[in-house]
C-alpha cells in the first residue's frame, strides 16, 4: 500500500479527471478574460487544453510527455508583456483554490510557472515594455 509521501504530485490531485477538470476551467477563464483572451482568439481551445494538460500532468509526476512546441517557440510571435503573464498566473491560481488544490501542489505549480516565464515573455515583471516586445516579434 502506498502512503501519500509516496505518491506524486499528480496522483495526490487525483490524477486524469481532476487534472483534466482544473486545465479545463483554467483554459476557459484565460480564453474568456478582458486582459488576455484575445491572444486566443484564433487558437483552438481543445488543443490548449491538451497542451496544458500534458505540460502539466508531465511536470505534476505523470507518465505522460508534452507533444507540443518548445515553448519559447510557440510564444516568439506574441506580443506578451509583463502584465499578460502576471494576469495568466493570477487566473490559474485562482482556478487552484477554486478546486482547494493543496498547498504544496499548489506552490510547486505555481513556481514551475514562474520558471517557465522567460520562455514566455523578456519582461521579469508586471511591466509593460513594447519596444522589448517589438524587438522580440521581430527576432521570433
Amino acid at each position: 500500500m502506498r502512503t501519500p509521501m509516496d505518491q506524486t504530485f499528480f496522483e495526490q490531485l487525483g490524477g486524469e479527471p481532476k487534472l483534466r477538470a482544473i486545465i479545463d476551467t483554467f483554459i476557459d477563464r484565460v480564453f474568456d478574460d478582458r486582459m488576455i483572451g484575445f491572444f486566443f482568439r484564433n487558437a483552438d481551445k481543445q488543443r490548449i487544453k491538451n497542451m496544458e494538460y500534458q505540460l502539466t500532468a508531465h511536470f505534476l509526476g505523470a507518465g505522460v510527455e508534452y507533444q507540443g512546441r518548445p515553448l519559447d517557440q510557440v510564444h516568439a510571435k506574441h506580443p506578451i508583456m509583463g502584465g499578460h503573464f502576471a494576469r495568466r498566473r493570477q487566473i490559474l491560481k485562482e482556478t487552484l483554490d477554486l478546486y482547494h488544490v493543496a498547498e504544496p501542489i499548489k506552490e510547486a505549480w505555481l513556481t514551475h510557472t514562474d520558471a517557465l516565464r522567460p520562455l514566455i515573455t523578456p519582461q521579469k515583471d508586471s511591466e509593460c515594455d513594447p519596444n522589448a516586445l517589438a524587438q522580440k516579434v521581430k527576432s521570433g
